[in-house]
């Protein structure tokens, strides 16, 4: 095999709208938070037996021609075998959950184009990650549209005493998973290098 061919058949793209576009490789911050959503929910969906996840190692074909390797998914029992294809290890279909965590390459076509994608295609829901301001927009499908389901942050002890106190009290620590039934992340076990019990 000439090294053009393997250079080929190893490209790592995304199709969007008809156009390829390179994928490019992750840096530190990002793949530590692919890393930490896809151990917490899927230790979760896999001791209760609710679905797969997967990483941006997957093709998922929509059904609108779009090919995403998104960073994070989840595809629910339920869903499973309507979606995976064994065969060819890809997803044909709609994911029951996706997240994009931004790099300095993505972030436009995470928050537009394939925002305006996922949400054309049925998935309910999807999750916009920020690894440098560590906060987690989340977006719900209700009849056919994104919804806004909140925005998290990951505070820090002394952003938290500089807010004032009724600011203070309103503060959430965790995420509800709305496919997962509310089962809820703690917002610091996505961002930090340890797990917070």
């Amino acid at each position: 095999m000439s090294t053009e061919i393997f250079r080929e058949v190893n490209d790592d793209y995304e199709i969007i709208g008809g156009e390829k576009f390179m994928a490019p490789s992750a840096d530190i911050w990002h793949n530590n938070v692919v890393v930490k959503l896809a151990m917490i929910i899927g230790m979760h969906a896999a001791i209760n037996r609710l679905g797969l996840v997967f990483t941006d190692s997957l093709d998922v074909h929509f059904p609108d021609g779009n090919l995403f390797k998104p960073d994070f998914i989840f595809v629910s029992a339920a869903n499973s075998k309507t979606v995976i294809d064994n065969k060819h290890s890809t997803i044909h279909g709609v994911p029951d959950m996706v997240a994009e965590i931004f790099s300095r390459s993505t972030i436009k076509n995470d928050i537009g184009i394939k925002k305006d994608i996922y949400e054309r295609n049925g998935v309910k829901e999807y999750w916009m990650i920020d690894p440098w301001r560590e906060t987690i927009e989340v977006f719900l499908l209700r009849d056919g549209k994104f919804e806004f389901g909140g925005l998290y942050q990951n505070w820090s002890e002394d952003e938290l005493l500089r807010l004032p106190e009724d600011e203070r009290a309103k503060v959430e620590f965790e995420v509800p998973v709305g496919v997962l039934d509310g089962f809820k992340v703690k917002i610091k076990n996505i961002f930090g290098w340890y797990f917070e019990p």
